[in-house]
């Protein structure tokens, strides 16, 4: 199993910026890619970007230019730089890593991001 525990999430005014952690422990030796997703009130989950162990990144459309995704693979930590923070960014984060083959998909419990006006 591999637990991921997420922090750096609250409260910003537009423009702001924040940035999330998300540390990996357990069988950690099994991921391969790691992410973020969100979840806003009312909508579905949706990728916000993934990093693969190698360094290949991939965005959504709608963070572009603003939010950064790393990774530090001797900490197993994913970190999420999101700046010029817009209303619509506000949402609970989800952390996400992927495993080799079938080893499994495993998430963290969320942390809240508010962006205020």
């Amino acid at each position: 199993q591999v637990q991921l525990v997420e922090s750096g999430g609250g409260l910003v005014q537009t423009g702001g910026s924040l940035r999330l952690s998300c540390a990996g422990s357990g069988r950690v030796f099994v991921i391969n890619a790691m992410g973020w997703y969100r979840q806003a009130p009312g909508k579905q989950r949706e990728l916000v970007a993934t990093i693969t162990r190698g360094g290949s990144t991939n965005y959504a459309d709608s963070v572009k230019g603003r939010f950064t995704i790393s990774r530090d693979n001797a900490k197993n930590t994913v970190y999420l730089q999101m700046n010029n923070l817009k209303s619509e960014d506000t949402a609970v984060y989800y952390c996400n890593a992927d495993g080799f083959g079938n080893y499994g998909t495993w998430w963290g419990q969320g942390t809240q991001v508010t962006v205020s006006s």
